[in-house]
């Protein structure tokens, strides 16, 4: 039995009932659109998120149909934003099939992310979810937020650590962190607890996006994403920035002048992942992310032991032994 099967097993009825839920949050009168969503549906991923919703909510009681609710409304919000940020990155493949914008070019791509996003935010006003919409609205701040020092950063290339971490924490683990606390919101009324669900899902978002940073520099592009494409796109990750750091400052100017000037030179792109590769970025990264990961862990440690438990604890480590 795989990985994710195990992880599933106490949540296998919610996942089971949330694909109708979500196929026809997914859907619209207006032909082209349809069209484009259904594909959008057709080539979802592993639903990490929803997972992380239906587990955290279990962890704190039953699961309802608020619990349904929270989940469409995160996968909503990430359907959304992986559209936008295939525009932003101009990439032209999303998990091995064509981006939305490769086959319907960048105009509708963005205002079908902005119709999923408002679409997400419709069904929360709906069933009056106003705590819901408190967390996802604070994740879309937070992801705009992080997306945009990013831009920033990988234009001036003067990113240090502290800046890395606030990038990835706004970027990608603010909504791993909102799973965790709509799920918890979506059975309790205590508005401490969804609150410590968001810190510990905070810690894996961190830890998760640490091992993406760390599937660039391997050998092979095994997530959908050509090796070495952070350097290309002039991002510097965790892996390279020890080397940076680690570096004499005459071979840290002659990198970043690699990236700043020769970022799409396959040689140089080569180099330099063989020089993160060498000075020890991979594991100086890996540290980090398993330091994130126990700390997740720790949190969920004070409940009980339950089904729910253990499994949180699997997918935390599930994504960061990943191999895609």
């Amino acid at each position: 039995m795989s990985k994710i099967r195990n992880i599933r097993l106490p949540i296998e009825q919610e996942l089971k009932d949330f694909e109708p839920y979500f196929k026809k949050a997914l859907k619209s009168d207006v032909p082209l659109l349809g069209t484009i969503l259904n594909y959008i549906y057709r080539t979802k991923g592993k639903q990490i998120r929803p997972m992380f919703v239906f587990l955290s909510a279990k962890l704190h009681g039953d699961t309802n149909e608020f619990s349904h609710l929270a989940a469409c409304s995160v996968e909503l919000l990430h359907s959304a934003t992986l559209v936008h940020d295939d525009v932003v990155d101009e990439a032209y493949e999303r998990r091995g099939t064509f981006s939305i914008n490769a086959l319907w070019r960048n105009k509708l791509a963005v205002l079908v992310g902005d119709y999923i996003l408002a679409k997400g935010l419709l069904l929360q006003l709906e069933h009056k979810k106003y705590n819901f919409l408190h967390l996802i609205s604070r994740a879309v701040q937070d992801m705009s937020e992080g997306e945009i020092l990013q831009v920033k950063k990988s234009r001036k290339l003067d990113i240090d650590e502290d800046t890395y971490f606030e990038i990835i924490r706004k970027k990608t683990a603010s909504l791993i962190a909102t799973s965790m606390a709509i799920g918890a919101a979506s059975v309790t009324d205590d508005a401490e607890i969804p609150e410590k669900m968001y810190s510990i899902g905070q810690n894996a978002g961190i830890a998760f996006q640490i091992k993406d940073d760390i599937f660039d520099y391997q050998d092979k592009g095994i997530i959908g994403k050509p090796t070495g494409n952070d350097i290309k796109e002039k991002k510097i990750t965790l892996p390279l920035l020890y080397v940076l750091k680690t570096s004499e400052s005459s071979e840290r100017r002659r990198i970043l002048g690699l990236i700043k000037r020769k970022n799409n030179n396959k040689a140089v792109v080569e180099e330099l992942i063989h020089l993160v590769t060498e000075k020890g970025g991979i594991e100086y990264a890996t540290e980090k992310m398993n330091e994130f990961r126990e700390k997740a862990i720790s949190g969920l440690m004070e409940y009980p032991e339950s089904e729910a438990r253990e499994s949180l604890i699997e997918l935390m480590n599930y994504i960061t032994t990943r191999k895609k």
